[in-house]
């Protein structure tokens, strides 16, 4: 089973939400079929046009957006100016509810992918009602652990990139939250201390989480890589907005029981670095509507045998009907 081919926005428009913060959307698909969103990563990837063909266009109302500060958003998260401080997981969510509104939808299916993943479980949590189905993939749940994980304890396994991401930071902020001090940097009011700090980081992601060849192209581009670092190291630093830790466990894990009534897939590649903590593992057992597919021998990006899972799941809810 392949994705659906390609296709084109219907519509697309800039809403405006609040702070000077205009937010890119689109649609596609079918104007009458099941409404759903798709949640890109990052966070500040921004959504591209492949994301559109995980659903069948002649069943879905297709909805991207480009979160804040990314992608066609205005205003960039490469611009140094713009304020980080409105760009949040709840300002995020509350984006999400008036684009909802805007389009006139009253539940939509959620598709999220690594960090789509955090901010999908998270709105679910907080919006139950208008949150038909849940799909994830390349599942992450925003904890400290697994920031740690992806900054710190992935050093082992690459100590050499690691070390190089090491030596980009001050000397005396080597042993606390490497994403906080990363991105103090990229706040730096010297262009070319943003542009080593932006390169330091995209350099150690490369290394350490493997993403198909078109992610890393991207992270050659000097205003996408800073917009990107920018946005990674501001979440990654603040424990992605979501409260902290509470028992040990994050906020999502936590409130798994939340999601009780809500369908969901998850898709997880086996070697997804992710795994080494059991987070997708947990968040399954945690939440009985849920089903966990693991594909052998894929990371990150699940590959095609991901894809067809996926598919298969947008598939079967699209037979449930809006």
């Amino acid at each position: 089973m392949a994705r659906y081919p390609k296709i084109e926005p219907y519509d697309h428009g800039m809403l405006d939400v609040d702070d000077g913060n205009r937010v890119y959307w689109e649609t596609s698909g079918n104007p009458r079929g099941k409404p759903a969103v798709v949640l890109h990563g990052g966070p500040g990837s921004g959504a591209g046009p492949n994301l559109r063909r995980y659903f069948d266009p002649d069943a879905y109302r297709i909805v991207l957006l480009d979160q804040r500060g990314a992608g066609r958003s205005t205003p960039p998260a490469s611009d140094p100016a713009t304020d980080m401080g409105v760009n949040t997981t709840a300002h995020l969510m509350a984006d999400l509810e008036r684009l909802r509104t805007h389009l006139g939808i009253e539940r939509w299916l959620v598709w999220g992918a690594s960090w789509g993943s955090v901010l999908g479980l998270r709105y679910a949590q907080t919006h139950p009602g208008v949150v038909s189905e849940l799909v994830l993939t390349a599942v992450a749940t925003g904890s400290r652990a697994e920031v740690a994980l992806l900054t710190r304890g992935l050093g082992q396994f690459f100590p050499e990139a690691h070390a190089r991401f090491l030596a980009a930071l001050p000397v005396g902020e080597r042993d606390g939250n490497l994403a906080a001090a990363c991105n103090r940097l990229l706040e730096s009011p010297d262009p070319q201390v943003r542009e080593r700090a932006a390169k330091a980081w995209t350099d150690w992601e490369t290394a350490s989480i493997p993403a198909p060849p078109g992610s890393v192209a991207r992270f050659q581009d000097p205003v996408f890589r800073m917009g990107f670092a920018r946005t990674v190291t501001h979440y990654w630093g603040n424990d992605h907005f979501l409260g902290g830790e509470d028992g040990g466990e994050g906020a999502v894990l936590r409130d798994a029981h939340l999601l009780r009534g809500v369908p969901g897939t998850l898709v997880q590649g086996s070697l997804d670095f992710g795994n080494l903590l059991g987070i997708v593992w947990r968040l399954h057992h945690a939440w009985p509507d849920s089903e966990l597919t693991i594909v052998d021998e894929a990371g990150h990006d699940a590959g095609d045998m991901g894809d067809d899972a996926l598919v298969a799941a947008t598939d079967r809810y699209a037979r449930r009907g809006a």
